[in-house]
């Protein structure tokens, strides 16, 4: 062999490898995007539901005012999250909105006991809306953390974890539920 054909063959392998760094880095940084982006889409449909709860207490509230327990936490819950809202991680949001989650269970199950609300067509909207949401949000949950999977595979995986650390990519956090929130709420009347 010339030293050019081991010249022309170290320049193409320089040039594979070069090649593979940037599409691995991009790939990196396109799924990094899709994490936030996944974040943001679950972040629109949370506050949705905190939009929408006010109105929904509010109509339960007219047919069970002795109810109020149920309503307090469903407001303390709702201001938890609103605190956490701009300063917490995702762990924090997890958890608060797990609380929220399971105060509105409450709600809907003391709406249970009054027939007369179960009929009330404000109730059903507000009720219809509520389950869409959820549903939104239990699809933006799934994308997120399918999309966080794939990130932190590629910062764990050989070769592609040697560009992730170059450019101090760093694995997502699963938007997990806590194991309380997994519970069936016990209501009692």
């Amino acid at each position: 062999m010339s030293i050019n054909t081991v010249l022309i063959i170290v320049a193409v392998v320089i040039i594979a490898l070069i090649a593979w760094a940037i599409s691995t880095y991009n790939q990196l940084v396109s799924l990094r995007n899709r994490v936030k982006n996944g974040w943001a889409q679950i972040d629109v449909q949370l506050k949705r539901r905190a939009d929408l709860i006010p109105n929904l207490v509010n109509t339960v509230k007219g047919y069970a005012n002795h109810e109020s327990q149920v309503f307090e936490n469903v407001t303390k819950a709702r201001a938890q999250v609103s605190q956490t809202l701009a300063s917490g991680s995702i762990e924090q949001r997890a958890a608060v909105e797990s609380e929220l989650s399971r105060a509105l269970v409450s709600v809907l199950a003391t709406a249970e006991a009054y027939p007369e609300l179960k009929a009330n067509a404000n109730f059903i909207e507000l009720q219809k809306e509520l389950q869409s949401i959820e549903t939104k949000i239990s699809y933006a949950r799934q994308f997120y953390n399918d999309v966080v999977l794939k990130l932190n595979t590629m910062v764990e995986s050989f070769p592609s974890n040697i560009i992730a650390s170059i450019f101090h990519f760093e694995q997502a956090t699963y938007f997990e539920v806590e194991e309380s929130a997994k519970a069936v709420p016990t209501v009692s009347f």
